[in-house]
């Protein structure tokens, strides 16, 4: 406590340029970025297909991939620089401090004296905050979602369903904002300096609830998940998962084909009640023994620990960044350097805060996708050692076809963004042996139709 004092009292510096710290880290970071972007679109104008995959995939397939992956590297750099010019306009025309009025304003006209207040004020800047956020980000979801997406024969979803969802987001983000925001507020004002404890524990209760709320309230706003019908998929999973001896309550299928064909197939639940869910479309794509090699390869995650790990990391990551809170709470010259010269609202001063912390969230970035690599290689060994090498070959050069997914990464790009190895990467490891050209279960669509597509790649799930 008296090192984070004595830190408080050193960063509160009057007229320290904290704005022009932060923009210039903002900066720094696209920038950093930018130059990874640039050497992962040189791999991406190359036309010869990388030497593990040359049997398996086709040049028109790899040229299809290469060129999905330059339209989403020049997506990535437009978004990126119109993210830019956002913030440095937020904070050079002191948005937050005009927002922050605005909100109080609004609860003097509308609202009853009793909701008067930080904590009331706090949860109508929030959620102003969030309204402004969605709308500025129309114009690049749109074009995402019905541009680029549906060029590649990715996007599934209808104008609107797609305007429904945004409306069923915001309408959770307004169901759940205010009573997480408000408890937040509270507890900082109530426990003196040593909030963060006290913090930290409230956000871990805050997870567990969510993990239990979120397939029973807010998945089902979104998708429908049925039972896995009985057959020799089911029979095959239950038998995979007594022999792991995992926590087995329910398999799920969810339709994930309505808005898009990416596959994928995950867990959820409690330690001693899991549920297994499984999309539709890897179900469709898949041979009934190369969905198992899967799943196989996500429990191994579970039964190595790596779900636990990675769950304990991500407390004792809260943990710090609710003790260096406590540093930045009261620091007078941060909220005066952003306009804030006579109130220091909370919640202001933690999305300052998270500003300041920008390059330590990158070496933590950084970290972790190195550590989730390592994470994945065991899975994948931890498949292969129950007997489903070639399934799970398979099932990643398959899914990694139908997903165009990038075949080849930069060293640099791939060791800052992905967080899973590229497939010639997990090939490589599993001592993959060519046996020729593989198919999915539609092969005949895939070569006279826009290309369906799966999520498996080397940095999304799987």
């Amino acid at each position: 406590m008296d090192i984070l004092q004595r830190l408080a009292r050193f960063l509160d510096r009057p007229f320290f340029p904290w704005k022009k710290l932060i923009i210039g880290f903002s900066l720094a970071n696209y920038f950093i970025e930018g130059f990874l972007g640039y050497r992962q679109y040189q791999v991406l104008k190359k036309t010869k297909v990388p030497k593990v995959l040359e049997h398996e995939v086709s040049q028109e397939v790899f040229d299809k991939s290469q060129a999905y992956g330059r339209a989403k590297a020049k997506f990535e750099f437009f978004s990126g620089i119109y993210g830019q010019i956002q913030n440095i306009l937020f904070y050079q025309f002191d948005v937050l401090p005009k927002l922050w009025s605005l909100a109080g304003n609004l609860l003097v006209r509308f609202a009853p004296a009793r909701f008067s207040g930080e904590i009331s004020q706090s949860i109508v800047f929030v959620l102003s905050f969030v309204v402004i956020s969605q709308i500025l980000s129309l114009p690049t979801s749109l074009y995402h979602t019905f541009v680029l997406e549906e060029k590649f024969g990715f996007n599934k979803s209808s104008a609107k369903l797609w305007i429904t969802d945004k409306i069923k987001s915001l309408f959770l983000t307004f169901v759940l904002t205010p009573p997480i925001l408000a408890g937040f507020l509270a507890i900082v004002q109530k426990t003196g300096n040593q909030f963060f404890y006290y913090l930290w524990v409230f956000v871990a209760g805050l997870q567990v609830v969510m993990i239990t709320i979120y397939p029973i309230f807010i998945l089902p706003l979104f998708n429908k998940l049925s039972p896995l019908e009985e057959g020799e998929l089911k029979s095959s999973v239950e038998d995979l998962a007594k022999k792991l001896k995992f926590p087995l309550s329910e398999l799920h299928v969810i339709d994930g084909s309505k808005r898009s064909a990416h596959s994928n197939a995950y867990f959820f639940g409690m330690p001693w009640k899991k549920h297994i869910v499984i999309y539709d479309t890897l179900i469709e794509k898949s041979e009934t023994q190369e969905v198992v090699a899967v799943l196989a390869h996500e429990l191994g995650h579970w039964k190595l620990g790596h779900t636990t790990s990675l769950f304990g990391i991500s407390q004792a990551h809260f943990f710090a960044i609710f003790s260096l809170f406590s540093v930045f709470i009261n620091n007078n010259s941060l909220y005066a350097d952003f306009g804030f010269h006579t109130v220091h609202p909370i919640i202001v001063g933690f999305l300052l805060f998270s500003d300041v912390l920008g390059p330590t969230d990158t070496l933590i970035k950084l970290g972790m996708n190195v550590l989730s690599r390592k994470f994945e290689f065991q899975a994948d060994e931890f498949a292969n050692k129950l007997g489903y090498n070639a399934e799970l070959a398979r099932s990643l050069i398959k899914l990694q076809i139908q997903n165009l997914s990038t075949m080849d990464a930069d060293w640099m790009f791939a060791t800052y963004h992905f967080s899973h190895p590229i497939l010639t990467e997990r090939l490589k490891a599993l001592n993959w042996q060519s046996t020729g050209k593989v198919e999915g279960k539609e092969k005949a669509k895939d070569v006279d139709e826009k290309t369906e597509v799966a999520t498996a790649t080397g940095r999304d799930e799987l």
